[in-house]
């Protein structure tokens, strides 16, 4: 997804300061035990069965989440964040975040990205050595490490989370049966003063637990900033299809180990809705499957205001449009018409 303009994040990018955060800590962890933690964490993260007690356990389980998890999840959460980031006012920040299940922070990272600068920010995970671990990482980041508070605990029917400018809950309903993932959507609509994210794998099962999530976020009052141009019902029909996107991730030379890979990067594939108390401006139209180039034309599958899904041709005829076609990516918002 293209990100919009973000402001210049000062110093160095936060994605590679967590890069070189978690090569420095992870250094000294076994290859075999890393790759037995990253089998079982592959095991839960693929499955479908909700668990009762923490996916990470230890903190070989953690630096193996850490190396194996972090960065997908750093750019499905900033790639979300920059749709909410276009959708508000040009001049909205969150004034504070609270992750709710954020482990070692990689959605706080991902603020920092989007929006640079400190803010108070509570990562609420009821796994300590994950909290310890992402404290240690955030101390790569000076304003981060000091601005972020980890908390251990755990979220039910009517907790009190206080009040945030911006909750977030990324890769965590999965984890939760179906009860629970309905208290802690409630607490996020009930604690965000401007916006929820939630972000999930782009499965068929992750894209159903975001539109659930989605009608929550509705029935509590928020508005769809993202993906969608709508607060209408979602036109994908279930079962038969599911809304998803992709985001682009590069991997060092220890993502790469950790994962028994070769390849420079890979595409982490995500669902995600972002919701806000504000009115928003969300996206004339979002391309919802990569562009098809063809020989001077360019088939754009689109998400539209009308509470439905079009298909739409774009030529040379149409000039700069075409151009801007053939740069256009999965997830991109659209302008319309489009003639």
């Amino acid at each position: 997804m293209n990100a919009p303009n973000r402001p210049a994040p000062p110093a160095a990018e936060p994605a590679e300061t967590l890069r070189s955060a978690l090569a420095g800590l992870l250094a000294g962890l076994p290859p075999t035990q890393a790759a037995r933690a990253v089998e079982r964490l592959i095991a839960n993260y693929r499955g479908t069965t909700p668990t009762d007690a923490p996916i990470l356990r230890d903190r070989a389980d953690v630096a193996a989440y850490a190396a194996y998890r972090m960065p997908a999840t750093f750019e499905a959460v900033a790639s979300a964040l920059d749709a909410l980031a276009a959708a508000a006012p040009a001049d909205w920040a969150p004034g504070g975040q609270l992750d709710i299940g954020g482990g070692t922070g990689a959605a706080v990272w991902a603020a920092r990205a989007v929006w640079p600068g400190q803010r108070p920010t509570t990562v609420l995970d009821w796994s300590q050595p994950a909290l310890d671990l992402g404290r240690e990482l955030a101390a790569a980041d000076g304003p981060l490490h000091a601005s972020v508070r980890w908390e251990r605990g755990r979220i039910g029917a009517g907790a009190d989370l206080g009040a945030h400018g911006l909750v977030t809950i990324s890769y965590v309903l999965k984890e939760l049966t179906e009860s629970d993932r309905a208290a802690v959507v409630d607490a996020a609509a009930g604690a965000a003063t401007d916006a929820v994210v939630v972000i999930e794998p782009g499965t068929p099962d992750g894209y159903a637990r975001v539109i659930a999530a989605r009608d929550r976020l509705i029935a509590a009052g928020l508005h769809i900033a993202a993906p969608c141009p709508h607060s209408g019902p979602c036109p994908i029909v279930p079962g038969e299809d599911w809304c998803h996107f992709s985001a682009r991730v590069s991997r060092s030379s220890l993502h790469r180990q950790i994962k028994g890979g070769s390849l420079a990067y890979e595409d982490e594939k995500f669902s995600y809705v972002a919701a806000t108390r504000f009115p928003p401006a969300p996206a004339p139209a979002r391309i919802v499957r990569r562009p098809q180039l063809r020989k001077g034309q360019v088939l754009l599958d689109l998400c539209v205001p009308e509470v439905a899904l079009t298909r739409t041709t774009v030529t040379k005829k149409h000039g700069a449009a075409y151009k801007e076609a053939r740069d256009a990516d999965w997830g991109d918002a659209w302008p319309l018409p489009r003639g």
